[in-house]
């Protein structure tokens, strides 16, 4: 693997477009039940699932608080160039 900066950048964007694609599934299943489209014992599979990729999710956002540096830096400089 290379450890240059535009792989890391490329992989960081990856992961993250992953678990909004997670997050986006988990919130359409959820519209669906809450829609009448299906009910969740009808649907033992799905419903399985959707807990499943919730329970990660959560388990990856809260990694993420323990873990990450919780500070954009991009975000940080725009907003002091703003003058906020």
């Amino acid at each position: 693997m290379s450890s240059s900066p535009r792989f890391a950048r490329m992989l960081a964007t990856l992961s993250a477009s992953f678990w909004v694609l997670i997050l986006a599934l988990v919130a359409l299943i959820c519209f669906l039940v809450a829609m009448g489209a299906f009910k969740p014992d009808e649907a033992v599979g799905v419903s399985v699932a959707a807990v499943a990729l919730a329970v990660l999710w959560v388990a990856h956002a809260w990694w993420l608080s323990r873990h990450g540096d919780g500070r954009d830096l991009d975000s940080l400089r725009a907003r002091e160039r703003r003058g906020f």
